[in-house]
């Protein structure tokens, strides 16, 4: 049997499948896996955190894209038009395989492009509660990962689930997480509370256009807090420019870190290293809350919130629709924090329904391997 674990789109989506990827080549050593990535950068970002499982065996190969598009995806990072097209321009790659398994959406494409044969496995990525995390196309998928209860009773409802079909309890980024920042030291050495600025990307969901640079003038004029501003890796993906100017307007500043894109603001270790969330639609809320702390959110755009599943997360900590008191409003948050933390760990627990800190990526790869040996039986 052979798998594919294909990427194609942002860095942030790796850690949700590699994993699972590592665990079937461990585990089922008579399963070939292989591990399709792009360009080269993105294929040593993925062997440097594959050289975490030293002993599994996998096959990596180069995905093929048009010089132009190559070119594109080099300078400006993944698109629709770049993860389209390497679907396209790959098709007979995937239907060489039993399965592909991939933490977004995008590759249901191939199955207009006539790819039949492969089953296609989701591994989902992030664990937020916005809709498109429940978007009816994910039915195509003939298998699905996911954490916790919450995620699967909302899907069901959806009637896009079907028994036998899906497994719960899997959030392979956690695995990789514990292995990395086992030791890590803190993000700043001065003794302040840390605050993570963690902004969205969707111009009709984020705080940072009509508040981002407020923001950062607050914390770079104040003495009671640390901030690591590290937004959604989308946010600048497609404008290095602009987060360069950024870092620039704020370098020099000791307790301020700026992070636009690094490996680091993908892989937890601002999630893990901050003391105080301060956001407005990620889904890193869900990672930052494995460790219940004070959360401030930030609504820019007049949301009618209450009692919206998609919203489900800002119950969790105040909600602020200005910046203007915002030093008053970190306090309250902290100060507020008893009164949110029995409600952020049952949020937590129906998120990720994790019984223990063990690893969640070998039930996913059990999974995954009994799945299609039943359906190839």
């Amino acid at each position: 049997m052979r798998i594919v674990f294909p990427f194609i789109a942002q860095p942030h989506q790796v850690a949700h499948s590699l994993p699972i990827a590592l665990e079937i080549a461990r585990r089922h050593p008579d399963i070939a896996i292989h591990i399709a990535s792009l360009t080269e950068e993105q294929e040593a970002y993925i062997r440097r955190l594959a050289d975490l499982y030293p002993d599994s065996r996998v096959t990596y190969e180069r995905l093929t894209l048009p010089g132009p598009l190559q070119r594109q995806l080099t300078r400006r990072g993944p698109s629709v038009l770049t993860k389209i097209a390497a679907l396209l321009f790959n098709k007979n790659y995937f239907k060489t395989f039993q399965a592909i398994v991939v933490p977004e959406r995008t590759s249901l494409y191939l199955r207009r492009l006539g790819v039949r044969g492969p089953r296609l496995i989701w591994t989902r990525h992030g664990a937020g509660d916005r809709a498109i995390g429940f978007a009816r196309d994910v039915r195509h998928f003939d298998f699905i990962l996911m954490a916790g209860r919450k995620l699967e009773n909302r899907l069901l409802a959806e009637g896009t689930l079907q028994p036998g079909h899906y497994v719960i309890g899997v959030y392979a980024k956690f695995d990789l997480v514990r292995l990395m920042h086992r030791n890590a030291p803190p993000l700043f050495g001065n003794g302040r509370p840390t605050v993570l600025y963690n902004p969205h990307f969707n111009r009709r969901l984020t705080s940072w256009y009509k508040s981002g640079t407020q923001i950062l003038d607050y914390f770079a004029n104040q003495d009671r807090y640390n901030l690591v501003f590290a937004p959604h890796y989308r946010l600048f993906d497609a404008d290095r420019d602009e987060a360069a100017r950024i870092q620039r307007a704020y370098e020099g500043i000791p307790h301020m870190l700026i992070d636009p894109g690094s490996p680091r603001s993908v892989d937890m270790t601002y999630t893990m290293g901050a003391d105080f969330y301060l956001g407005d639609v990620s889904s890193q809320v869900a990672e930052f809350l494995i460790k219940p702390r004070p959360c401030l959110f930030l609504d820019a755009h007049g949301t009618k919130w209450q009692d919206n599943p998609d919203y489900l997360f800002w119950s969790l900590g105040p909600v602020i629709d200005t910046v203007a008191g915002l030093g008053e409003a970190l306090e309250g948050a902290i100060a507020g924090h008893p009164d949110f933390l029995d409600r952020q760990k049952t949020y937590i627990r129906e998120t990720f329904g994790l019984a223990d800190d063990g690893p969640t990526a070998p039930i996913g790869a059990d999974a995954i391997v009994e799945f299609l040996r039943k359906a190839h039986s």
